[in-house]
C-alpha cells in the first residue's frame, strides 16, 4: 500500500508559526512515517513538553518496531524477541504495513487519550482500510501481531519510573520525587540555583512556572545504563569571574541580534504548539527518508532508532538539569545587574534600548515561555539535537543533509511585520551543522550559557552512539 502524506507544512504549528518554506525532495511515504506524523500531530495538539515528547515518540516507534520485526528473518522486538516471528510466506509488505498500523494506534490512544485524540488516531486507522476496534491478539494475523506488540511494549513503559498513569503521584507524569525549588519569583535566595519566574497565563492573569518533569532522570531509559555516568563538569558558581563574564556575554549578544540570528533563534524554538525539538528530528528524519528513497523496512529502523535517542537523551539531559538545578540567563542577568543601565534587545520592534538589566528579557519566547520551566544546565536543545543528528549521521553512513529552509520577509512569529527585513535562507550541508545551529539558537535567544550547550551536545553525541550500538542488537537478532 502507497502512503502519501504532505510533509511541505511549516515546523511550527500555525499558531506560533513562523511562515517557513522549506525545499524537500519528492519522494514516497511509508506507513511508519505516516504514523510518525499521526504522532507529531497530537503532540502539536496538546503540547506535552520535550521530555514527554522523547519518550512518546520513542514508545510509538518501539512499538512500530516490535510489530515489523515479527515479518523479519532476523530482527527481534525489545519485549518479546523472537517469540511473534512469522514464517516466510507471511513476510509480506502488506502485514508489515497492516501489524505496524495496529501497534502505532494502539501506542498513540495509550499516549494521547483525549477524546479527540483517540478518534484523529481511529480515523487515520480508517483512511488506511483498517478497523482500529479490532482487538484481536491472534499472533497469526497482522493486527494480532500489532496489538500484542504494542501491549507488550507499553506493559513495560507503564512501569519505566515516568508516572504516566499517576500511580507513583497523583496525576499522570507529575513529579514524585519531592523537588521544591530554592529560589521564588520574587526573591534569588541562591544565584547558583533555577529561579521558576511568574509569567503570563495567556488569559490576562499570570502564573508561576512549575519544573517540567523533576523526576525525569528516574525513567527506564533505551541504552543509558546510569544518566550519572555522563553528567559533564558542574557550571561557574557565583562569586566568580566566570560566572559574571557568562552573564555579560548574554547581554552582549542580546544587544547586537541580528536578523539571521533571531530567525535561528525562532526557528529552533521548538516550544508550544510545535513538535519540540525530538519531534522536531523526526520531522527532519521524515525528509532524509523523502531524500533517500527509505524503504519501509528502512524506515522502521531508523524511527526506531532516532526516538530512542531522543528519549535517552531527554533522560541524560534532565537527569543533569536536576542535579545541578542551574540558573537561567535572565535570572543571573537580572540579579547581577539590577538598576543598572545596559544594552540589550528592548522588545517586540524596538532593537537595541537601554534598560534598566531589571527588565532583560530572550528573545524568542511567548510572553507565556520567557523562558522554560526547569533549570538551564545542560541543553536540551544542543542535547536532542546532537543526538539526532548522530543517528541519522550513522544511519544514512554520512553526515551529508542538503536540506534548505527558507525564511521569507517580515514573517517573525516575535516581531510579525519587521523582522527580517529580507528572505534568509539557511542552508545545511551536513547534520552536524543543524545540530549545532540548534544549540546555539539558545545562545542567540538567551535560553542558556555557552557551557550548557558545548556540554550538551557532547552528551547527545556519546548517548547517540550508545543508543546506536544497544539498536542494532535487536536489528541484528543478538539482543538478550
Amino acid at each position: 500500500m502507497s502512503i502519501r502524506v504532505s510533509i511541505a507544512r511549516c515546523w511550527l504549528a500555525a499558531a506560533v508559526a513562523v511562515a517557513f518554506v522549506a525545499a524537500r525532495p519528492a519522494g514516497a511515504d511509508s506507513v511508519v512515517t505516516f504514523w510518525d506524523e499521526q504522532a507529531l500531530q497530537s503532540v502539536r495538539d496538546t503540547k506535552p513538553g520535550p521530555t514527554l515528547v522523547a519518550r512518546m515518540m520513542a514508545i510509538v516507534h518501539t512499538c512500530c518496531f516490535d510489530a515489523w520485526a515479527a515479518y523479519d528473518g532476523q530482527s527481534v522486538g525489545t519485549r518479546l524477541g523472537g517469540s511473534l516471528r512469522r514464517p516466510p510466506v507471511e513476510r509480506t509488505e502488506a502485514n508489515k504495513a497492516k501489524a505496524i498500523s495496529f501497534a502505532a494506534f494502539r501506542a498513540i490512544v495509550d499516549l494521547f487519550p483525549q477524546p479527540a485524540q483517540v478518534a484523529q488516531a481511529a480515523a487515520a486507522m480508517q483512511s488506511l482500510g483498517y478497523d482500529p476496534t479490532d482487538t484481536s491478539t491472534d499472533p497469526a494475523t497482522p493486527s494480532g501481531i500489532g496489538n500484542l506488540a504494542a501491549a507488550a511494549v507499553l506493559a513495560f513503559r507503564h512501569a519505566d519510573g515516568s508516572n504516566q498513569l499517576g500511580d507513583l503521584n497523583p496525576g499522570a507524569y507529575s513529579d514524585y520525587t519531592g523537588y521544591v525549588a530554592v529560589n521564588t519569583p520574587d526573591a534569588v535566595a541562591d544565584p547558583n540555583r533555577w529561579q521558576p519566574l511568574r509569567v503570563s497565563n495567556g488569559a490576562g492573569g499570570t502564573v508561576v512556572q512549575k519544573y517540567l518533569t523533576p523526576h525525569w532522570g528516574m525513567v527506564t531509559p533505551f541504552a543509558l545504563t546510569d544518566p550519572a555516568e555522563l553528567r559533564p563538569p558542574p557550571p561557574p558558581l557565583f562569586g566568580t569571574r566566570k560566572y559574571r563574564d557568562q552573564a555579560k556575554r548574554a547581554l552582549r549578544q542580546s544587544a547586537t541580534l541580528t536578523d539571521r540570528e533571531k530567525m535561528i533563534a525562532e526557528y529552533w524554538a521548538d516550544g508550544p504548539a510545535s513538535e519540540f525539538p525530538p519531534g522536531h528530528w523526526c520531522k527532519l528524519a521524515q525528509v532524509v527518508s523523502h531524500r533517500d528513497g527509505m524503504s519501509l523496512d528502512q524506515d522502521v529502523q531508523l524511527f526506531f532508532i532516532l526516538a530512542n535517542a531522543e528519549l535517552d537523551a531527554s533522560i541524560g539531559c534532565w537527569a543533569t538539569k536536576r542535579f545541578y538545578d542551574y540558573v537561567r540567563p535572565i535570572t543571573a542577568v537580572r540579579f547581577l545587574f539590577a538598576g543598572q543601565i545596559v544594552r540589550a534587545w528592548g522588545g517586540p520592534g524596538l532593537g537595541t534600548q537601554l534598560i534598566d538589566a531589571a527588565q532583560f528579557l530572550p528573545y524568542g519566547q511567548a510572553a507565556t515561555v520567557v523562558t522554560p520551566n526547569f533549570p538551564e544546565y545542560t541543553s536540551g536543545h544542543s542535547t536532542f539535537s546532537a543526538a539526532g543528528a548522530e543517528i541519522l549521521k550513522r544511519f544514512t553512513g554520512s553526515d551529508r543533509f542538503g536540506y534548505v529552509v527558507r525564511i521569507p520577509a517580515r514573517s517573525s512569529v516575535i516581531e510579525p511585520g519587521i523582522t527580517p527585513r529580507r528572505e534568509i535562507v539557511f542552508r545545511y550541508q551536513t547534520f552536524s551543522q543543524a545540530a549545532a545551529q540548534a544549540g546555539m539558537s539558545r545562545i542567540y535567544g538567551s535560553i542558556h550559557f555557552t557551557e550548557a550547550n558545548l556540554n550538551g551536545q557532547r552528551m547527545g553525541r556519546e548517548i547517540g552512539r550508545r543508543v546506536w550500538e544497544k539498536a542494532q542488537t535487536y536489528i541484528k537478532g543478538t539482543a538478550n
